[in-house]
């Protein structure tokens, strides 16, 4: 049964440089009630990503920032518990944005309705949801890769790039992983079945990049930047694509980084292009027909690294911006 109060994370200032604890605020509330056109839902899951970064900033970007003293944005899988809409009824699973807190409101704008039994709800914010959309089309929309070429992805291990490298192994070719240490690139290799993964923290990175990659690069997934950047861009074939997904390694920077080199994009006739996954909206049809296809298959494998409670949203937050996830970053708000 609904609770009478409301938890809640709020946003409490704005970081300077890396986030820490002190910018957020777990607070109580009363529980929101539905009005005429409402849904009142419960959260079970919400979606931990790295685009939360740039909302804490007031910068220019694709989107508003996150509003100081509000819940902190984020996609949600919720159960809706009373409803005035008639689309909606009670016990209805969705997929919604109601941000750090317990309970949402919501007019059904956004919403979409989740049947447990074709797939676990959870996936509906992981592989089945914005980032399976964002590999799929970043990887077949940008990188266009064709057989036999080398698909080198960052993060491999992470929500994203795990599925950009089983996509790219689907359409035949060789995708290269790099992720954080020897578990996580064991991973990439055995479970996820890359050809191979390197490690970024080795002191060595380049070399065994390079190693790797003994044809050189066709594709590269920027999911990180900075020195994983550096390391992939002489590697470049000529008419290489680089869909540019994220740069967590450098959304804390408090000066610009170098950047690479730009010579090097007139030479070698590169595209490189950064996206945003709903610029590719047209294209959720196509994602939800083939991804859940080779989910099922067991074609495309996927990992969920789940924190339960919602007092821990800021911690497991400040862990995925370190690279401490091993997988799909959730929290688990109820049951």
């Amino acid at each position: 049964m609904a609770g009478s109060v409301n938890r809640q994370v709020l946003l409490k200032s704005r970081p300077e440089g890396a986030p820490s604890l002190d910018n957020f605020e777990l607070i109580e509330t009363p529980r929101p009630q539905a009005a005429a056109g409402e849904v009142l839902m419960r959260t079970l899951y919400l979606s931990l990503d790295p685009y939360m970064r740039g909302r804490m900033s007031a910068a220019k970007s694709y989107a508003a920032p996150a509003a100081v003293g509000q819940p902190m944005v984020g996609g949600t899988v919720g159960e809706i518990v009373a409803s005035r809409h008639p689309d909606y009824a009670s016990g209805d699973i969705v997929l919604g944005f109601g941000g750090w807190q317990e309970y949402a409101l919501s007019n059904g704008a956004g919403l979409r309705k989740l049947d447990p039994a074709a797939a676990p709800v959870s996936t509906a914010l992981g592989v089945l949801g914005m980032p399976g959309m964002t590999a799929y089309v970043g990887l077949l929309e940008i990188g266009q890769p064709k057989p036999g070429e080398t698909v080198v992805v960052a993060a491999a291990s992470g929500a994203v790039g795990s599925v950009v490298g089983q996509i790219a192994r689907i359409k035949g070719c060789r995708p290269v992983g790099i992720a954080g240490g020897t578990e996580k690139c064991r991973f990439v290799e055995r479970e996820l079945g890359f050809d191979a993964c390197v490690d970024h923290r080795a002191p060595d990175f380049a070399t065994r990049l390079q190693a790797a990659c003994p044809n050189g690069i066709d594709v590269y997934f920027e999911n990180v930047g900075g020195a994983v950047q550096e390391a992939v861009w002489p590697l470049l074939n000529d008419f290489a694509r680089i869909p540019v997904c994220g740069l967590i390694a450098q959304y804390n920077a408090l000066t610009p980084m170098p950047g690479p080199d730009m010579f090097s994009i007139l030479r070698k006739r590169l595209t490189l292009r950064g996206f945003i996954v709903t610029d590719f909206a047209a294209k959720q049809a196509d994602f939800i027909r083939d991804v859940g296809q080779w989910v099922r298959a067991g074609r495309i494998k996927y990992r969920e690294d789940v924190v339960v409670g919602l007092e821990n949203a800021p911690s497991a937050f400040l862990g995925l911006l370190q690279g401490k996830n091993f997988g799909k970053m959730l929290v688990r708000v109820a049951d």
